[in-house]
This record gives structure tokens, C-alpha cells and sequence, in this order.
């Protein structure tokens, strides 16, 4: 007879389970631990990301509805108190180690969107989630506020994140930027951001690393013009050899930058952009900042579809820990997405998976479903005995 695992236990093997086992050892995770293991709460974690619980007890009552599939998933046993207790006291790091370890296993076989240039793209921003200070005392936004900011440089052509630091809301993004090594980073990469990255002794950085930059100039930024590098034409109104900033400033990045003047025919709006990159078109440096939205998409789908602005606990750990698994799980779809060749959005995904997470269906039927054939499917099993 012919056995299919569950879906959850399809998405299970997809993780690095050895790895994940290392690196429980290397912080002793699970000594003394008798039932609810490391692994047993990253299953009930990620379960919460992928059907959207907001609280320990609709974990517990959802997740015991399925106990008769407890042992295919290597789940004992389930109570919120205990689950409580080890997303307080259990490091985060475990987690934060497994997202990039599943990371380097994504990179390998994710396709790279199309550009007219061959430079590798990245975007460089943060965004902030706000706390409830009074619940959340440990990540202080200002005196009456609380908030959480999450770093991130993503791939523009993978629309994978790369580097995620999570710090307190008030850390400045620039002191992040300096902090990276960017090693991984090839040679001759672009990295784009925007005006609260201007640094002229990170820009020197950069350019030393053999990285590319682009970034919009401030408008009270002084810019001393050398010379035309390229003659404008169509939307660039200029592309001109500058040197930027004060004294202190030029004698900081030390080089030569190259400004460029665009006018956006839509909105009428006039753009100016610096880069260290005198080879690329002028027109493709536009584009390069206009590909700068692809990270605040990015950051616009994690908090309408991931959880990760309502949490499960107070403490520090926890609310850490849970945003590794929810980019885990992020990870986790844009790798079934790009191995599958999954036509559909990220989004249409999501709903599919939380719809057939305990299904016995093979994962490659799950992704020729549609609203209607889950709804039939639904229908046609009837509805599902909980046995709590």
C-alpha cells in the first residue's frame, strides 16, 4: 500500500536536521531535557508561522488536534507552559545558525533575476517593529516606546535576505552597516541604500572590498563638480566626475564619485544619484535605486504574512527566537518555490501549505491545487476529529 508522510513532515526534511543537532550540542540545549526537546520546539514554532497562531494555547489546542502524527514529526509532547519555558530560556542563536545554514543550501539553487548589467545586486535598509514598552522593557525605542529593528541586505536578483542582524529600535543603521564584514559579498557586487548609509569612511570601506555602491545624495551635501563623465542624454539630465562633502569628508573616501541626474517623466521629479561605479550606464544606476524598493516589498510581505508583530513571549529570547524561525520559514517556501518551479506567488503558496499542512499528499500534488480543488478536498474528507 502506497504511504505518503504528511505535508509538515515533507517541509521537515527540507531542514538540515544534523546541522540543526550541532548545534544544539555546541549550547547544551537539551541537557536535562526529558520531553519538549530544541527540535520539538522549532517544529511547534515554525507550525505557528505556517497557520498563523498568535498564542501559546492555540498552538496547544491546534497541535493536539493531529496527536496520532506527533511521532512522524519526532513531537512527544505539547503544553504551552513548557513551550513557554523554552522559548525563554532556550538561545535564539540556534535558530539564527540554522537560518544561515539553510541559507547556503537556498543560494545554491534559487534562479537570479535578469538585469542588463552582470553586477550581482543588493539592497541595504532596516525596518522597525514596534513593542509595547510596559511588555516589552528590553528593546527601548524612546520613553514611552518600544521597538525592534530588523537589518537586512537582500539579494535583489533572489529576492532571498543574505544578512539579517535584529538589534533595538534605536540602534542607527549606519553603526549596523560598519559593524559587516561583507566578506561573502563578490567582487564587483552593488550595494544599494539609501541616504541614512552615508558615510564617506564606509564608502571607503566598500570601495576597498572592490564593492560597488549607489545611494541618493542629501540635498545639503556639498559636491564639488569635476568634469563630465558621459554626456547626457534622454532622462539624465547630467553624469558628472564630483567630489562629495567637506574638507574632513573628501580627505575620509579620499576618490572621486560620480553623480547622475535623472528625471522621472511619470512624476517629474528629479533624482540625484552618487555612486563609485564609473562603469555601468547611467541609465542602469537609475535603475539600480529603483530596484532598491524590491527590499521594502520584502519588508511589506514578512509583517502581512509571517509573525512577527505579535509574539508568543515577552522575554528577549522569545521574541528573538521567533523571528529566526519566521525567516526559517520564509527561506523554507522560496526554496520549494525556486526547486519546484512553483508558477504562482509566494503569497499563493502560503495559503496552500496552511490549508494542507497535516494532509497525506505528496508535496509536488499540493502544488498543482487550486482554491477550488482544496475546498473539494476539504469536502470530500469531511471534517477532522480532534483528539485532545
Amino acid at each position: 500500500m502506497h504511504h505518503t508522510n504528511t505535508l509538515f513532515n515533507q517541509l521537515l526534511n527540507f531542514m538540515p536536521k544534523n546541522r540543526f543537532n550541532a548545534f544544539v550540542g555546541q549550547h547544551e540545549a537539551d541537557r536535562y531535557v526529558k520531553k519538549l526537546t530544541t527540535w520539538n520546539q522549532f517544529v511547534l514554532l515554525l507550525y505557528a508561522q505556517a497557520t498563523g497562531k498568535d498564542s501559546l494555547r492555540e498552538i496547544e489546542t491546534g497541535f493536539s488536534c493531529y496527536g496520532s502524527l506527533w511521532y512522524h514529526l519526532g513531537v512527544s509532547s505539547i503544553h504551552r507552559s513548557t513551550l513557554s519555558d523554552a522559548n525563554k530560556r532556550r538561545d535564539h542563536r540556534i535558530f539564527e545558525k540554522l537560518f544561515y545554514e539553510f541559507l547556503s543550501e537556498c543560494k545554491h539553487i534559487t534562479p537570479k533575476k535578469e538585469f542588463d548589467f552582470k553586477n550581482s545586486l543588493y539592497s541595504l535598509d532596516s525596518t522597525t517593529i514596534s513593542l509595547c514598552l510596559s511588555m516589552f522593557n528590553w528593546f527601548k525605542f524612546g520613553k514611552k516606546k518600544g521597538a525592534l529593528k530588523i537589518h537586512t541586505l537582500l539579494n535583489n536578483r533572489t529576492s532571498i535576505p543574505e544578512l539579517l542582524v535584529l538589534t533595538e529600535g534605536k540602534h542607527p543603521d549606519i553603526s549596523i552597516a560598519k559593524e559587516q564584514v561583507f566578506d561573502f559579498l563578490e567582487n564587483g557586487s552593488v550595494v544599494v541604500f539609501d541616504r541614512g548609509y552615508i558615510s564617506y569612511a564606509w564608502w571607503k570601506y566598500l570601495d576597498r572590498k572592490g564593492l560597488y555602491f549607489v545611494s541618493r545624495t542629501k540635498s545639503n551635501a556639498r559636491i564639488d563638480v569635476l568634469g563630465q563623465h558621459t554626456n547626457p542624454s534622454g532622462s539624465i539630465l547630467s553624469d558628472e566626475k564630483v567630489l562629495a562633502g567637506e574638507f574632513w569628508g573628501m580627505q575620509k573616501y579620499g576618490k572621486e564619485l560620480r553623480r547622475i541626474k535623472y528625471l522621472d517623466k511619470e512624476t517629474g521629479e528629479i533624482y540625484s544619484y552618487i555612486t563609485n561605479n564609473f562603469e555601468l550606464k547611467a541609465e542602469d544606476v537609475a535603475l539600480i535605486y529603483k530596484e532598491r524598493w524590491q527590499i521594502e516589498l520584502f519588508f511589506k510581505w514578512i509583517k502581512q504574512n509571517l509573525k512577527i508583530k505579535t509574539f508568543l513571549g515577552t522575554s528577549k529570547n522569545a521574541v528573538l527566537s521567533q523571528i529566526w524561525v519566521a525567516m526559517i520559514y520564509y527561506l523554507l517556501l522560496a526554496y520549494i518555490k525556486f526547486q519546484t518551479k512553483f508558477g504562482k506567488s509566494l503569497l499563493e503558496l502560503t495559503r496552500m501549505v496552511k490549508e494542507t499542512l497535516f494532509r497525506r499528499i505528496n508535496l509536488i500534488d499540493m502544488l498543482s491545487l487550486t482554491a477550488r480543488t482544496i475546498h473539494k478536498l476539504n469536502n470530500r474528507d469531511g471534517p477532522q476529529l480532534c483528539l485532545l
